[in-house]
């Protein structure tokens, strides 16, 4: 991520055409916003689309504007996206699902830098950025010609390609503690930390749905959570220890299984107590000294000493 941040950096001054290219959830439009309001437009527009958000017609329609009359329900002229980024930057995330007719009259804006309102005639200067993203192998459309390789070039002037989340793990612990404290203070819970069983859950998930998907993990935990740590008991099954997906094979170690469950559940009741093994052992519903036997068996400690 320092790599894409100083690519980031380097081409923010110019005017270079950018395509940023990731898996969903990655934080493409954060990276947008860091090239505008790094370059000489900072002071100018930021707008954005998302491509896959609108049928064909409306799309054109938000993308150019319209002209009073020029379709059903076209009561008045409206300006488009490249008209109200004027000086400024247009970020078009998911370029990748636009329709062919739509592709041609992109490439025109980008050859040109001009365009036509739905309905007009008049032909408008585009002084804009053009800043695209999106999330499909476009290498593959081109060659099976439903992405023109006219526009892919126009468009790839310069890539920056961000790695999802499950191949930057060592942002993972930074981005937990972010979240945390982000969603503690937005939601007034005194939230402070998580349980090491918690913590080691969310460190080994792999976040299909990247960054994103972290985040609305975290503001759901700490709305949920019962205390001032959260706990594993407050993460979705499907992040805890053993969830099994739909046709995923039971596993042949079973004891094996059954030995990280207890040894998870007794740090961390051993978390919320503080490390006190009398109040873990309550909690747990088994013996102080069957507590500290299967501490011993698992190489855990009691944080208070």
């Amino acid at each position: 991520m320092l790599e894409v941040l100083a690519l980031a950096r380097r081409v923010a001054p110019s005017d270079a055409t950018v395509l940023i290219r990731g898996e969903c959830g990655t934080g493409k439009e954060l990276i947008a916003r860091a090239i505008h309001f790094n370059s000489s437009r900072a002071n100018g527009p930021l707008v954005s689309l998302n491509c896959a958000a609108l049928p064909e017609q409306l799309l054109e329609s938000e993308l150019f504007g319209h002209e009073k009359g020029a379709f059903t329900g076209a009561v008045a002229q409206r300006k488009g996206r490249f008209e109200q980024a004027n000086g400024g930057s247009i970020f078009l995330d998911e370029i990748g699902d636009l329709s062919p007719a739509l592709q041609v009259k992109l490439l025109r804006v980008l050859q040109e830098r001009q365009f036509e309102r739905v309905g007009g005639n008049k032909t408008i200067d585009a002084d804009v950025r053009v800043m695209a993203a999106t999330h499909r192998d476009l290498e593959t459309a081109m060659r099976e010609r439903t992405f023109r390789e006219d526009l892919y070039y126009r468009l790839n002037v310069v890539t920056i390609q961000i790695p999802p989340l499950r191949d930057r793990r060592e942002d993972i612990p930074l981005l937990l503690d972010h979240f945390l404290r982000k969603f503690a203070e937005k939601n007034r819970r005194e939230v402070t930390g998580l349980t090491a069983a918690a913590r080691d859950a969310l460190l080994k998930y792999d976040y299909p749905g990247n960054v994103r998907e972290l985040e609305n993990l975290i503001e759901r935990a700490v709305l949920l959570c019962r205390g001032r740590v959260i706990d594993v008991e407050d993460l979705p099954a499907t992040v805890r220890p053993g969830h099994r997906s739909p046709g995923e094979p039971l596993p042949k170690d079973l004891p094996g299984v059954l030995a990280d469950i207890e040894r998870q559940a007794i740090q961390s009741a051993l978390d919320r107590s503080g490390g006190v093994q009398t109040q873990a052992a309550q909690e747990l519903g088994i013996g102080e000294r069957v507590l500290r036997y299967k501490m011993k068996k698992y190489g855990l400690e009691s944080r208070s000493g």
